[in-house]
């Protein structure tokens, strides 16, 4: 890359060049051939943006609230694992960033950090907590008992993952964590996943996963799952209309659209191609988010276009934070909440209140190539 990076792919070109070749592969790959990895990003052009004119666009609001908590635009990062690996200073740099842009941050159970240091490195910031559920319930019970005294806003449970998905990428490199680095927020060294004893042959995490986290989980989990905490929890991994309205009926406050950034199982669904099934399915009962595949302003207003309340991005961030720590989140950000409001002013919205389905439409052309 020569000179400033000035989009998201620039910072990514970045990193590809200065991260060890395993991290850069663990951050960027998807699962098995990578249909998924693509068809993220490249169903954003499949919808066209139709923008209304003569409109007084002088002054943009971009503010929302997600789960009641006023954030500066619908801009948000997602849980993204083992920060450190990208930056040394990795979580607690990220919600630096959040913080100074004026939007929220999910926390990974698997960070590099802390739930606590995340907390002090940012007081007053805006944070959810992501969660896997355990086989060890009173370990996941205390992950949430952690959070909500470190006055993080809500958990967000992934449901997508009993299993990992087949990350070929990792496989051949059977990566595990640097040395020098543990997921923090465990005291045992398998939990931690810095098993001396290492992983075998195997993607360290898909054996990791195998051995830690529960595969019997299900729905009434959610109900459990709110028996230990008051705030508000919201299904991540979501992509079909019946387990929206599951989850509605099990109590969840909102639900993220989320095939996790294509690292799961390949073949899936593209969010954004199945966000209005998501949308319609809950009737406006809770808040729905969508991830994957975010990488323009433009894409966030067809996501809002299409019923999301907010975005949340993954590798962005991680590329941000590749390049230059909190000021590359920053710059990540800032490019991102720059191009949105350009894009908010060009289709003729002055707040995102204004941003409605006539906005978008379908491109036949390209939906069918």
């Amino acid at each position: 890359m020569s000179g400033k990076p000035i989009t998201v792919d620039d910072f990514e070109e970045h990193a590809k060049y200065f991260l060890k070749k395993s991290v850069y592969d663990y951050y960027r790959s998807g699962a098995e051939d990578q249909q998924t990895l693509a068809d993220n990003v490249a169903a954003f052009s499949r919808y066209r943006l139709y923008p209304r004119v003569l409109r007084d666009v002088s002054i943009t609001d971009l503010s929302t609230t997600i789960l009641g908590q006023r954030v500066s635009m619908p801009i948000c990062v997602g849980a993204t694992a083992m920060q450190r690996m990208a930056h040394p200073d990795g979580e607690t740099a990220t919600v630096r960033a959040c913080k100074a842009l004026g939007t929220g941050m999910m926390l990974s159970s698997w960070a590099t950090s802390t739930i606590e240091e995340v907390a002090e490195a940012a007081p007053d910031s805006i944070r959810w907590m992501q969660l896997y559920i355990y086989k060890d319930r009173n370990l996941t019970k205390s992950l949430v008992k952690r959070a909500e005294r470190q006055g993080y806003k809500g958990i967000f449970l992934t449901v997508d993952t009993p299993y990992l998905g087949r990350r070929l990428d990792d496989v051949r490199n059977r990566f595990q964590l640097p040395p020098h680095l543990r997921m923090k927020n465990f005291d045992s060294e398998d939990l931690a996943f810095s098993s001396k004893q290492g992983y075998g042959d195997d993607s360290g995490l898909a054996v990791y996963v195998s051995q830690a986290i529960d595969a019997s989980i299900k729905w009434d989990d959610i109900e459990w799952l709110k028996g230990l905490t008051s705030l508000p929890i919201v299904a991540k991994g979501i992509l079909r209309a019946e387990d929206a309205k599951e989850a509605v009926r099990h109590g969840v406050s909102g639900i993220l659209v989320s095939n996790h950034g294509a690292r799961q199982l390949d073949g899936v669904p593209a969010t954004l191609d199945v966000l209005e099934e998501v949308v319609t399915a809950v009737e406006g009962k809770v808040e729905v988010y969508l991830d994957g595949g975010v990488r323009k302003g433009t894409d966030v207003l067809k996501a809002l276009a299409l019923g999301a309340r907010a975005v949340f991005i993954g590798r962005p961030a991680i590329w941000g934070l590749a390049y230059q720590g909190e000021d590359g989140v920053k710059e990540v950000l800032d490019i991102l909440r720059e191009e949105f409001r350009l894009a908010m002013a060009l289709t003729g919205c002055c707040s995102v209140n204004d941003i409605d389905r006539s906005l978008v439409r379908q491109n036949h052309i390209c939906s069918k190539m």
